[in-house]
């Protein structure tokens, strides 16, 4: 069946006129953002070897970590620099203009399934969707590869019967654009080649179209008139999607040979890697990603709708996307869904960022199917995640999800304006990433570097370390090392703390009060953003201080 393309179908609006519009409202949405200093990874990794680069011009960071992420990020921030300065809204603002450019493409992508007036609301969802609005001002590669992956199936679904749009680009066009992209997307961050390779074995799926064809040409039968179009293979397609893998080796090869580590160094391929293999592991990561890609951050609103509307009788005649745009989408978010659940230490829902605006797709082509009154569904879907972006879910989050990132890095830098008025010259005991927030300047939460001494976390058995050598520091900065719901409120992952603690590096943290108790010390400072907090420990120590008078030589045996 085919759909009826109206009036706005046959008009579509330019991609090309809707960024400067785009880019406007993902800027004002984001103003109150664009100031902040760094967070997190950002200050942990991408902005120091984007630095590195700006300075030395080594795609290999050298005051950093070094863990084998494709150099892609650090190359267009540094360019970035070099035109408009370096300081944090220069930042900001490409990330507004790399999230405008990701939007497009979710636009497109959209319209091409299931037309203009329902690609708009999927772009806008997606824009306020938590997870996709906090990452749209963050200096993660994510959002590079997300980008740069669905301009890339842009080009690859555009194919006869994969969309509503009658015309379409050549296939040798379509290929070297899709090899491109996804190549590009690969040396923004490695893990994007996932999509590409799932797509290689899709292609391989659909051979198994031909077989009616094929049969019927043997025996000299002629297929149904309702008989699915048999999809034609094309090897065009297979050797395009190698080519990620191909420049992804290449890039592997130059790191080793620059640094005699592969993937990085061991501590960081254990963690991220070889670490996850147990059987139980898996199946913790595939609930807890299963969770993220289905309710996570009020997503379960349009998803339930998804649901609940299936039930119904359609009441508009319209298909819900064309069939090999659905089986697509579907690989796609079951590959996402697999691969992430046993790739990656850290279940950050950012790893699975193209995986949203699918999801999306298939949400309001489904309502669109069977009501008129989908745009209702639409801004109810809209209030809810507008709703999510600053309040917190009940159970544990990684605050980069939504607006918690925010009030983490408010309550990091007021705690760190304290003790660099009240004691700039004290050497200071914390755990990263204030660690690094204090030892970097470029990070933009002081002007110069102060001392340090360093714990993994404000857990007992972290802090009881310190209690050895009390003499190493003067004061302490403890914080919320992540989100957990307040003591004796609603928390949906109390049963799974084992599970977190053994696979997911979860820990207590201790409350500022316990930590200075333990530490012998007193609290001078605190504060708390919603969950949030941070506080600051000093100590009422004595000190054997004992004047001697100048030596100034003798006279009759007397000191003169």
């Amino acid at each position: 069946m085919t759909r009826r393309i109206d009036a706005q179908e046959r008009a579509p609006i330019s991609v090309t006129w809707l960024f400067a519009p785009v880019f406007a409202a993902v800027t004002l949405l984001h103003l109150t953002l664009l100031r902040l200093p760094y967070f997190w990874d950002e200050g942990g990794y991408y902005i120091p070897a984007a630095w590195d680069f700006f300075r030395l011009g080594t795609v290999i960071p050298v005051t950093t970590v070094r863990n084998a992420h494709p150099p892609l990020p650090s190359v267009v921030m540094a360019a970035w620099w070099k035109i408009f300065g370096f300081h944090i809204l220069s930042t900001r603002l490409l990330m507004c203009v790399v999230t405008t450019f990701a939007l497009l493409a979710v636009f497109k992508l959209a319209r091409m399934f299931v037309g203009q007036a329902a690609a708009f609301a999927v772009l806008v969802l997606t824009a306020i969707y938590p997870v996709w609005f906090a990452q749209s001002t963050l200096a993660h590669a994510d959002m590079f590869a997300a980008a740069f992956t669905l301009w890339a199936l842009c080009f690859y679904a555009d194919r006869p019967g994969w969309t509503l749009s009658r015309s379409h680009n050549s296939v040798g066009r379509n290929a070297v654009w899709v090899a491109t992209l996804f190549s590009l997307a690969c040396m923004a961050k490695e893990t994007a080649i996932v999509i590409p390779a799932a797509l290689f074995c899709f292609e391989v799926m659909l051979l198994a179209d031909r077989r009616p064809a094929v049969m019927a040409r043997i025996h000299g039968d002629a297929l149904p008139e309702d008989a699915e179009r048999p999809h034609r293979l094309d090897w065009r397609w297979l050797l395009t999607l190698v080519v990620p893998a191909l420049v992804l080796v290449l890039w592997y090869v130059y790191h080793h040979w620059k640094t005699g580590f592969t993937f990085g160094n061991p501590e960081y391929l254990r963690y991220n890697a070889t670490a996850n293999m147990s059987i139980k592991r898996v199946l913790s990561s595939l609930r807890h990603r299963l969770v993220h890609l289905t309710t996570h951050m009020n997503l379960f609103l349009p998803v339930i709708a998804t649901v609940v509307i299936f039930l119904l009788p359609s009441r508009t005649g319209k298909p819900m996307l064309p069939r090999p745009a659905l089986r697509m989408i579907a690989v796609l978010l079951v590959v996402q869904w697999v691969a992430f659940s046993v790739l990656g230490g850290a279940l950050l829902t950012r790893y699975v960022l193209p995986a949203y605006p699918l999801l999306l797709m298939v949400c309001v082509a489904a309502w669109q199917s069977r009501t008129q009154r989908w745009p209702l569904i639409a801004g109810l879907s809209l209030a809810a995640f507008a709703i999510g972006c600053e309040v917190n879910p009940p159970y544990p989050f990684a605050p980069e999800d939504n607006l918690a990132y925010r009030d983490m890095i408010v309550v990091h830098e007021h705690a760190i304006n304290f003790v660099t008025r009240r004691y700039p010259q004290a050497t200071v005991l914390t755990a990263w990433p204030v660690l690094a927030d204090l030892q970097r300047p470029e990070l933009g939460y002081l002007k110069t570097p102060m001392k340090t001494a360093a714990v993994e976390n404000f857990s007992r058995e972290e802090l009881r370390k310190a209690t050895v050598d009390p003499g190493a520091y003067d004061v302490v900065i403890v914080f919320s090392t992540k989100y957990d719901p307040p003591v004796g409120g609603l928390n949906l992952a109390g049963h799974s703390r084992d599970d977190d603690k053994r696979f997911y590096d979860w820990h207590a943290d201790l409350l500022p009060a316990e930590a200075a108790a333990l530490l012998h010390g007193q609290v001078v400072w605190e504060e708390d953003r919603k969950g949030e907090w941070a506080a600051v420990i000093t100590f009422p120590r004595g000190y054997d201080v004992r004047l001697r008078l100048p030596f100034r030589g003798m006279a009759g045996g007397r000191q003169l």
